[in-house]
This record gives structure tokens, sequence and C-alpha cells, in this order.
């Protein structure tokens, strides 16, 4: 979970593009219905999580050089690698005491050789981000 504030929300006709920004600095960016914006109070000073779950999430190298139609790219530090039977489980440090959860294949583990240390980015779509505030 990734907590941030939120800084805009930019509404269209049925979703509306929140922009959390993180103590770090880095933009996330989340594509959810107006009526979710209602319901969940959010609005530009609001304290407010984005989840991801780690299979949404692509991983590629720091220093890949492409261009994605996804809008999030958090990048950070392979802190800790679990290889399970089929996938493999990469933990990313962010700085700033944040974290960051992707479950990629084995057989993407064994073609890419994430490493402890190896730098890193998170690719993730705005429209699988979700966002949560407090009660």
């Amino acid at each position: 979970m990734l907590q941030g504030t939120v800084e805009s929300v930019v509404a269209g006709a049925v979703n509306s593009e929140v922009t959390l920004r993180l103590a770090s600095g880095v933009a996330v960016y989340a594509i959810i219905t107006n009526e979710s914006v209602m319901a969940l109070g959010l609005a530009p000073g609001k304290v407010a999580s984005a989840l991801i779950k780690s299979s949404w999430v692509i991983l590629t190298s720091a220093d890949e050089k492409i261009v994605t139609s996804a809008r999030n790219r958090l990048c950070g530090v392979v802190s800790r690698i679990e290889k399970g039977m089929v996938n493999t489980e990469v933990i990313l440090d962010l700085g700033f005491n944040a974290s960051f959860v992707a479950m990629i294949t084995n057989e993407s583990q064994n073609l890419l050789k994430y490493s402890v240390g190896s730098p890193a980015c998170a690719l993730v779509k705005a429209s699988h981000v979700i966002l949560a505030v407090e009660e």
C-alpha cells in the first residue's frame, strides 16, 4: 500500500483521473469512477492510499528506455526475492519507507536475473490502481 496526498482530481464523463503524490515526490495516477471519487471524498489535500495487486505489475530494468501506455512508473531497488514453484515475488524498496511488491513468473526471473540490489521499475496502468481512505 502506497500512502500519499491527493494532488488533483480531473473529472470526465464517467471516470476521473486522480493524482496521488507520495512522500518521495513520485506521482501515482489512478482512473476510478466519479461515483468512487464522491464516495471516498477525494479532493486535493486528502490523504489516500494506492492499492495495486502484485500480479498487475510489469517489472523492467531501471535503465530500460521504453515508452508504454502504463501511466505509473515506480522505480526502486530490489530488496528481497522469494521464488516459488511457479512465480517469483520481487520486493522493491522505493525509499521513504515505501516498498512495492511485484509478482513475475519464474521464467521471467530466470531471463531478467533480478537480484537484491538491482535497480528496477514497476509499470502499472492507472486503471489498475485502487484508492482507499480511512474512515
